[in-house]
């Protein structure tokens, strides 16, 4: 791939996702974009690019974005940031009083483990919530992993990564010799949507907790802003922001502030 193209298909992914590319991703680009130049009959890849250029469907810019994106995900990943949900965030929402209802946004969901992790962790303490209500709403910019989320249906493998036996056999029936589904009651907690972190996020409403980790390493440091400010329009006053262990927002955002001694736990400043 010449660096020309290298140029054209970075800018057309950063313009729709946020995800920078940089030179040392060429070999990944060229194998994740070979198989969608094959599928709309391109020879290769300079081909393909050629025809992005003569102003391609939307849905193929889309694909490409699709292909590109990091999907990694799995069951109570990191395990801390869900032991601070039940031990410190919990009671710190409940004692502030007003509406009994804790609204949960699982942003950059990829198919759907964290959210599911949260809704498990939230079933887990009855006494707590006695009384409350709880939305989860779990986005990702790829059709494709929200679906999967939709469907709450995960591999052997993919419920053995972080996911506790015993919440396996509580929460998950088998389908199968190699595949387990979330029960239906916890799939009807969340919902799934398709959403863009760069578009309008103050049409999911307000939360109380957002998950927003491991994407901000993705991003530029002008995007990184941009996304910030965008989460701190959609949080309630007395809401929390989870960021990855590697994130944070020195030098980003004076909206937040880090909630003392919980690391990767952010408060409105």
């Amino acid at each position: 791939m010449r660096q020309d193209e290298f140029d054209f298909i970075s800018q057309a992914i950063k313009k729709r996702s946020g995800l920078a590319l940089t030179m040392d991703k060429i070999y990944l680009l060229e194998s994740r974009l070979q198989p969608i130049a094959r599928a709309v009959g391109c020879a290769n890849l300079s081909e393909f690019i050629n025809l992005l250029k003569l102003g391609a469907a939307e849905d193929i810019y889309m694909e490409v974005t699709d292909a590109m994106t990091t999907n990694e995900s799995m069951f109570f990943r990191d395990t801390k940031p869900f032991n601070q949900l039940r031990q410190v965030l919990l009671p710190r929402l409940i004692n502030g009083g007003g509406q009994k209802l804790l609204r949960v946004w699982s942003a950059a969901c990829s198919s759907g483990q964290e959210a599911y992790s949260v809704i498990m962790s939230l079933l887990e303490e009855p006494h707590t919530l006695a009384g409350w209500n709880y939305d989860v709403v779990g986005t990702d910019i790829s059709p494709r992993v929200v679906d999967k989320a939709k469907q709450g249906i995960y591999s052997q493998f993919e419920v053995q990564r972080g996911l506790p036996i015993q919440m396996l056999l509580k929460y998950f029936h088998q389908v199968d010799n190699n595949n387990w589904q979330i029960h239906e009651k916890l799939r009807q907690m969340a919902s799934f949507r398709v959403h863009n972190l760069l578009e309008d996020c103050t049409v999911l409403g307000k939360f109380d907790i957002v998950f927003c980790r491991n994407v901000l390493i993705y991003f530029d440091e002008p995007t990184k802003k941009i996304v910030l400010s965008k989460l701190a329009q959609v949080m309630n006053p007395r809401g929390a922001l989870y960021l990855g262990a590697s994130e944070t927002i020195i030098g980003l955002t004076d909206a937040f502030k880090p909630l003392d001694n919980e690391r990767g736990l952010y408060v409105l400043a």
